[in-house]
């Protein structure tokens, strides 16, 4: 990257006064940005071969002491820049203070994407962010992450994943974390942190990593041990834990948090209609008999919040934090209780409200139900394997679906 630095007069301006104006050139590149300096000079006392004033003019220490003081000024930025592997222009570099552009350190950007992620009640992402942040900075040391995101090369990711191995993190983990660092990587580029040639994840590939995971789906079997199971004597949180399950398996697969949100504008016609608050995307589905006695269980709860379920309460959890942090509590109330209970029927596996939603795929898909048709019950609209070619399915196609789960 070839920069130059001069203080030249532009001869092109002339003033009132018949002088013309000192101006900074920075050439980056071929490409020219001017600056004034705010003084002039008449011609006849400027030297254009060397570009400083005559002997004979009149304030020459006066110029010269500024012509040094602005040269060695955005010398000092360009070696600064150049030492932390910062992207910037000769535009940039001129007109930084002008724009409010300021070059951001992995500590800063990252920082700041949490904060403005919580803000805007994004509290899951912000926490994906967090961890990542939290990882990075033990990786470092403990030390704040102040180098720019061009440190981050492909040298770097193979220290970072051989110290996260060391740690004993699995390619699941691994993975999980680059995946975080790569889209914090991409926010960058496109807050023009960072050059898009500088990303290190075209040359290494996520794909390396094996993160296929144990599957999480029960039987048919186990799956009606739970929801036929006898709880009408049990506790207030073993009957609630079961109907949440069942709830969830029965009404595709609905994951907790979706669970949580809703409320009774989400049942419209014995149908659930709602948005996954995770991808946004809208399921509409029918209610069977026995989701419908589940919510008329709870039909007290209803009137006095406005929720489905008891999870939420519109006058104690109103922040979007709030809401994140009582779903989270409750959620693992609930998988803990669950455990307990699949013990109990003599079911093997790990049970949590997860399994529900593994499961409904599962079973419908051992059932010989179309896979797109069990795609979009579950919502997946960006699954590639079921959706690139495959078209919307009617409610009537889901519905037919649906039958088979019991």
């Amino acid at each position: 990257m070839s920069v130059t630095i001069a203080v030249v007069c532009f001869k092109s301006k002339t003033l009132a006064n018949g002088e013309h104006p000192l101006m900074l050139r920075i050439t980056q590149d071929r490409k020219r940005v001017m600056k004034s300096l705010g003084i002039s000079v008449n011609p006849q006392y400027w030297d254009f071969t060397k570009g400083e004033p005559k002997p004979k003019c009149p304030n020459k220490e006066l110029i010269q002491s500024i012509i040094l003081k602005v040269k060695a000024e955005y010398h000092t930025k360009v070696i600064e820049k150049l030492s932390r592997e910062e992207e910037f222009t000769a535009t940039s570099l001129v007109y930084e203070q002008r724009k409010n552009i300021k070059a951001q350190t992995v500590e800063e950007f990252y920082l700041s994407l949490i904060k403005e992620l919580k803000e805007d009640g994004r509290i899951g992402t912000s926490y994906a962010y967090l961890n990542s942040y939290r990882t990075l900075k033990n990786f470092n040391k403990g030390k704040k992450l102040n180098y720019t995101f061009s440190y981050i090369d492909v040298e770097f990711c193979k220290k970072f994943e051989k110290w996260m191995r060391r740690k004993g993190n699995n390619d699941v983990t691994i993975s999980y974390q680059f995946r975080s660092l790569r889209a914090a990587f991409n926010k960058a580029i496109e807050a023009k942190i960072v050059s898009r040639d500088k990303t290190p994840f075209i040359e290494y590939k996520l794909s390396r990593f094996n993160t296929k995971t144990a599957k999480r789906a029960l039987s048919k079997d186990d799956i009606l041990k739970i929801i036929d199971a006898d709880c009408s004597h049990a506790s207030e949180r073993r009957q609630f834990t079961q109907d949440i399950f069942t709830f969830s398996y029965l009404c595709g697969g609905i994951s907790f948090v979706d669970i949580a949100h809703l409320t009774g504008t989400n049942i419209v016609e014995d149908r659930l209609l709602y948005k996954r608050q995770k991808t946004h995307g809208s399921i509409n589905l029918m209610l069977t008999d026995r989701a419908k006695q589940i919510i008329q269980k709870y039909s007290y709860y209803q009137r006095q919040t406005g929720y489905l379920f008891p999870i939420l309460h519109n006058k104690r959890h109103v922040t979007p934090m709030q809401q994140n942090n009582r779903v989270h509590k409750i959620c693992h109330q609930i998988n803990t209780e669950l455990r307990a209970f699949a013990k109990e029927l003599g079911i093997t596996a790990e049970v949590t409200t997860y399994v529900a939603r593994h499961s409904f795929a599962t079973i419908l898909k051992k059932s010989g139900v179309n896979i797109g048709i069990i795609s979009q019950a579950l919502g997946h609209q960006d699954i590639k394997t079921t959706q690139i070619y495959l078209s919307k399915f009617d409610n009537e196609q889901v519905d037919d679906a649906m039958k088979n789960l019991l």
